[in-house]
């Protein structure tokens, strides 16, 4: 997920209301999901993506510094079935956020960053990817996803047109751009597990050598947080929206939505105020879990999970800050998920990096 836009976006929204919460009794923490100690970060940390190949060999990337005019620099953890750890970005570091990754073994990752940064890791560091059009005006990509059949994907844009970049190993290309010339730049890039290719933002499109643009409206001030194929008839859309007016600090409403081949659909979720970050399948790539933010009781995360027929509610630990998840994944091989936020919507001295773990 490109997913740093809507966090920076919320700064400030819980706070600004000074609303309490309802009486009603919530959810009790689901016994599966704890948090997992991370690794000291300088003040103003933020995690926004998380990837995993197997039980012993996990990603999470983002942010430290953040705080002023400032965007901080980058930072990469990586588990290896017992803790994370820091792995050194060397010069890299300073390039900013690392907004998303990807991973397909132990020897083989990718990382996207801020500025168009695309990183490879090799089994033992990272390095910058060169790719077409890198650095210049018009060219940037924005999040990257591993096929089963090892190739990466990338969203992005390519000399003003949006696109898709996929490498095989050896080197990157651009596939042809939407047809489009005025479609908006793809925030995120979706592999089915059968090898379908999905980007979606302000724009959702399937490519399989030629493009097949799903027709949706974004809504006002409404942000397009996850993606999830399960059919060409069965697809789930994740978000969150402002609409329109409202005071100072207002809260975003939850979005969800359903394709059923003929039109989107609004879900009711389980919470209104709020937001929906990133949607995970299971090991076939059906629906799995959610991933989001309750308004209304902040010091737990919030997720929701398929249980064969609807969403229902699925509760973390209990915090003693703000628990604001932006990614998930499934864990390969297991019943298992990794989840990566931050405790702060503020970017200063308060967020700290934060994971959890189910199973």
């Amino acid at each position: 997920m490109r997913r740093r836009s809507f966090v920076g976006g919320l700064a400030g929204t819980a706070a600004g209301l000074g609303l309490a919460g309802p009486a009603a009794a919530a959810p009790a923490p689901a016994p599966g999901w704890s948090a997992v100690p991370v690794p000291d970060a300088r003040p103003g940390a933020r995690l926004y993506g998380v990837a995993a190949a197997g039980p012993g060999d996990a990603w999470a990337v983002g942010v430290e510094g953040l705080g002023g005019s400032g965007e901080g620099t980058a930072v990469a953890l990586r588990w290896d079935g017992a803790a994370w750890s820091r792995t050194d970005l060397g010069q890299l570091a300073s390039a900013g956020a690392l907004t998303a990754v990807t991973a397909a073994d132990a020897r083989t990752a990718w990382a996207v960053g801020a500025n168009g940064l695309l990183l490879s890791w090799d089994g033992t560091a990272w390095r910058q990817a060169p790719y077409p059009g890198q650095g210049g005006a018009g060219t940037t990509v924005t999040d990257v996803a591993v096929a089963p059949d090892g190739r990466a994907w990338a969203s992005g844009r390519h000399d003003g047109h949006a696109g898709l970049l996929y490498g095989d190993g050896r080197r990157w290309r651009w596939c042809a751009p939407l047809p489009d010339p005025a479609a908006p730049t793809p925030g995120h890039v979706h592999v089915t597990p059968g090898g379908e290719i999905w980007v979606y933002g302000d724009v959702i499109a399937r490519w399989d050598g030629a493009w097949t643009v799903l027709p949706h409206t974004t809504g006002i001030r409404a942000t397009v947080s996850g993606l999830l194929p399960v059919a060409h008839d069965d697809i789930w859309l994740t978000g969150f929206g402002y609409g329109v007016g409202g005071p100072p600090g207002k809260p975003p409403g939850v979005v969800l939505e359903h394709w059923d081949g003929a039109g989107w659909s609004p879900v009711k979720a389980p919470y209104s105020v709020g937001l929906l970050s990133s949607v995970g399948g299971d090991g076939r790539g059906r629906p799995g879990r959610i991933t989001g933010w309750d308004f209304w009781d902040q010091k737990r995360s919030h997720y929701l999970r398929w249980d064969g027929a609807a969403w229902v509610s699925e509760r973390g630990p209990a915090m003693p800050e703000t628990a604001l998840m932006t990614d998930l994944t499934r864990i390969p091989g297991t019943d298992g998920c990794w989840a990566v936020g931050t405790t702060s919507f503020y970017p200063g001295t308060t967020a700290r990096m934060h994971i959890e773990r189910f199973g």
